[in-house]
C-alpha cells in the first residue's frame, strides 16, 4: 500500500479541479476527444457537424475549453481554427491516478507558449 502522504499542493489542485470542472459536460468532452484525436485544427463548423449541436453551443463550450487552456485558437484572417493543446493532454492525470495516491504527471504546465491565441 502506498505511505501516506500529503494532498496536492494548492496550485496543481487548482488547475486540476479547473479542468475537471471544464469537463463536468458530455458535450466539452465530445469536443476535447475530437480535437485530439484530429491532431489537426478544425473550424466551428466542423465541429458542430461532428458534435451534432448547435453552433451557439459549440461556440460557448470552446470558450469555456480555451479558458483552462484545453482547445488553443488559431486565427487566420477572419477565420478561427481550434486545436487541442498538446501540453494539456500530455500533464492532464487521470482521475484514478488522483483519487487513488498514484504519482501524477508533472505539475501543469499548459500556459500556451508566447503568442498563441487562447
Amino acid at each position: 500500500m502506498n505511505e501516506e502522504k500529503g494532498p496536492l499542493d494548492r496550485p496543481t489542485a487548482v488547475e486540476y479541479a479547473a479542468w475537471f470542472k471544464a469537463l463536468a459536460d458530455a458535450t466539452r468532452v465530445q469536443i476535447v476527444s475530437l480535437l485530439a484525436r484530429r491532431g489537426a485544427p478544425m473550424s466551428v463548423g466542423e465541429i458542430v457537424a461532428a458534435v451534432e449541436v448547435g453552433q451557439s453551443t459549440v461556440s460557448a463550450h470552446l470558450k469555456v475549453l480555451s479558458e483552462v487552456r484545453f482547445v488553443l485558437v488559431d486565427r487566420v484572417g477572419t477565420a478561427a481554427f481550434y486545436r487541442i493543446n498538446t501540453a494539456c493532454v500530455e500533464c492532464f492525470p487521470s482521475a484514478a491516478d488522483l483519487v487513488m495516491g498514484r504519482p501524477a504527471p508533472s505539475p501543469p504546465a499548459c500556459a500556451p507558449p508566447s503568442g498563441d491565441a487562447r
